[in-house]
């Protein structure tokens, strides 16, 4: 993922007026780049308008408060991972999870940005913050957990796992392992260590029934 590019286009109205002499998608990758790397309570204001080359009545007119610019900037990014790891609809289930915790590794030691991941940091970083940013780490937490309790119900139900495998605990387990792959990548963990956190953790994937269908890679190191 190249952060020094935009990773989806703005899709706000301009206000009417004197147009901007700045790219508002570049500036909001800049200020996404500032909260990866210090988190919402140690990104200042200033450190804001340095990155994003813009004065502060600009910055206001633009994004709005501090508060305002990390939401968008979380939300970019979450949106902008999700497409990245969208994965094939013939995948069984254990092999959508190793892709998704494939590309997450790959995402999360990037040098081209800060390392991990910036929803993890934000949640991490934002805890005495506002009701909103809480409500929106929350929501962005409950559809990855959504996404991942999806994918392992519908391999119950097609006989790729077993019928009383505990489809919440199995989701909990692979969502920590997320966050646990961030917080190594940002102590410096490279691609190599984090994909044998990946493997590591497959092997807790429950056995298939005996007819249930083999699996296969679905990814290269």
């Amino acid at each position: 993922m190249k952060m020094n590019e935009p990773l989806m286009p703005a899709t706000g109205k301009r206000p009417r007026g004197r147009p901007r002499s700045f790219d508002r998608d570049e500036a909001l990758a800049r200020a996404m780049k500032v909260f990866w790397e210090r988190g919402y309570e140690g990104a200042s204001m200033q450190d804001l308008l340095t990155a994003m080359n813009l004065s502060s009545p600009s910055l206001y007119a633009a994004f709005g408060d501090k508060e305002s610019l990390f939401v968008e900037a979380v939300e970019r990014y979450v949106a902008s991972v999700r497409q990245e790891c969208e994965c094939s609809g013939e995948y069984t289930a254990r092999e959508s999870i190793e892709w998704i915790l494939t590309e997450l590794a790959g995402i999360f030691t990037d040098r081209s940005h800060p390392p991990g991941c910036l929803a993890v940091v934000a949640f991490m970083t934002a805890t005495t913050s506002s009701p909103r940013i809480q409500k929106m780490l929350a929501q962005q937490r409950a559809e990855t957990r959504s996404r991942f309790r999806s994918i392992i119900e519908t391999g119950i139900r097609k006989g790729e796992l077993p019928r009383d495998t505990d489809a919440l605990a199995l989701t909990d387990f692979y969502v920590a392992i997320i966050s646990g792959m961030s917080l190594h990548a940002r102590e410096g963990g490279s691609r190599k260590t984090l994909l044998g956190m990946v493997q590591t953790a497959l092997r807790a994937w429950p056995e298939a029934p005996a007819k249930g269908r083999k699996k296969k890679a679905v990814h290269t190191a």
